[in-house]
C-alpha cells in the first residue's frame, strides 16, 4: 500500500476508493484563516481534498495562540497561509496547496476566479468583505458555506446550521441581512451557515497592556473579542463537515 493510499484508508473505507479520488481533484478555497477556517482547511487536507487555495492576509501574532492552528510562539510574525501550507503537505505531500496573501475586497475580488471551484467556504470577519464574497460566491455553480460568529460563545452544545435567513439570534447575520436589505442586493441562492445563538460578554474592555503584538493588528480586522479554541475548532470542523457530506453524497451518485 503506497503512503497516500495509507494516509487516507480510514477515509476510504466510509467512502469508496473512487470517492477518495474524486476529492483528490476537488478544488475547494478557504477565505479566513483564523479560529475558525484553520481548523476546517486542517480537516479537508486530512479528509483527502487534494487541491485547496488558502486565502487570509494577516501573519500569526501572539493573540491568535488560543484558538487558530498555526499560532505558536515559533511562529509569531508569520504568515498564516504559509505555516499551514507547510503543515498541509507535511500531511499530504501530494496535496496542491495555493496561497494567496490577500483581503478578499471590491479591488481584488475578480482576481480570485471564484468560478473555477467546487466549494466556497467563508470564514471572514470583516462584515463589508463577507457580504460582498457571499453575494459573489452565491452566483457561481460552487457549493458554498459560511461561518457566523464564533466570539463570546462557550457552549458547544448551542453550536448549530442553518440556512442563512433562518439564523436566529447570531447579531453578525443580522448585520449582514440588514445590510442586504439597505444595499437591495440579496444572495441570488440559498446557502448554509454555521452559528450560535450564545452571546457572552467580554470581561476586559480595554487593550491588555502586556499585548506585546498590537502592532501586528490588521486593520482589516473586526473588533476583538473573547473566544475558546473549543468553539472555533467545532465552527471549522462543522463547515469541514458540511462541505465532505455535500461532496460524499455527489460522488456517490
Amino acid at each position: 500500500m503506497n503512503l497516500e493510499k495509507s494516509i487516507f484508508n480510514r477515509v476510504a473505507l466510509l467512502t469508496g476508493e473512487e470517492t477518495i479520488n474524486q476529492l483528490k481533484n476537488t478544488r475547494i478555497i478557504i477565505f479566513g484563516l483564523g479560529g475558525v477556517g484553520s481548523w476546517c482547511a486542517e480537516s479537508l487536507v486530512r479528509t483527502g481534498i487534494g487541491n485547496i487555495t488558502l486565502v487570509d492576509n494577516d501573519i500569526v501574532c501572539a493573540t491568535n495562540i488560543n484558538r487558530q492552528l498555526p499560532a505558536t510562539t515559533k511562529n509569531i510574525g508569520k504568515p498564516k497561509i504559509e505555516v499551514l501550507k507547510e503543515r498541509f503537505l507535511e500531511i499530504n505531500p501530494n496535496a496542491i496547496v495555493t496561497t494567496k496573501q490577500q483581503v478578499y475586497n471590491q479591488e481584488t475580488a475578480e482576481s480570485f476566479c471564484l468560478n473555477e471551484f467546487d466549494c466556497i467556504i467563508d470564514a471572514i470577519d470583516s462584515l463589508k468583505d463577507k457580504a460582498l464574497l457571499i453575494e459573489n460566491a452565491c452566483k457561481t455553480n460552487a457549493f458554498f458555506v459560511s461561518s457566523m460568529g464564533a466570539a463570546l460563545k462557550s457552549d458547544p452544545q448551542k453550536i448549530k446550521t442553518a440556512e442563512f435567513w433562518n439564523v436566529k439570534g447570531c447579531p453578525l447575520a443580522r448585520a449582514l441581512r440588514q445590510k442586504f436589505k439597505r444595499l437591495k442586493t440579496f444572495p441570488v441562492k440559498k446557502f448554509t451557515c454555521v452559528y450560535s445563538d450564545e452571546l457572552l460578554e467580554n470581561q476586559i474592555v480595554e487593550p491588555l497592556e502586556d499585548d506585546v503584538n498590537k502592532e501586528s493588528w490588521s486593520k482589516f480586522k473586526a473588533q476583538a473579542n473573547g473566544t475558546f479554541a473549543h468553539i472555533t475548532a467545532i465552527f471549522g470542523f462543522t463547515l469541514a463537515g458540511l462541505v465532505v457530506n455535500h461532496l460524499v453524497e455527489k460522488y456517490s451518485k
